[in-house]
């Protein structure tokens, strides 16, 4: 008898931000893909939670935005940045630098 296929590896949290960014912004698939990686980068360093006493999820990416008053979602993702930058300092390297075209 074979042996069973291995688990299949979880949903890439990458992913789920991705998902809830499309749900609530308009945007490029280019633009979803940057910032859901530089979101799963920044949840990842724990950076995040040590500075504010939260996790960085999803949910709270996308309300953070929200919030944010350029249209186009890297810009409000580097304004979000901006904030956390000037209240802790080190969130520079998780900006979105350049986005590539579709």
């Amino acid at each position: 008898m074979p042996a069973p296929p291995p688990p299949a590896d979880p949903p890439d949290d990458a992913d789920a931000f991705a998902t809830a960014l499309a749900e609530r912004f308009e945007a490029t698939p280019t633009e979803r893909r940057v910032v859901a990686r530089q979101a799963r980068d920044l949840a990842d360093s724990g950076r995040y939670e040590a500075d504010t006493g939260h996790e960085l999820t999803p949910a709270v990416v996308v309300h953070e935005l929200a919030d944010a008053p350029d249209e186009r979602l890297p810009s409000k993702w580097n304004w979000w940045l901006g904030s956390l930058e000037l209240a802790f300092g080190d969130y520079a390297e998780f900006q979105v630098r350049a986005v590539g075209r579709e």
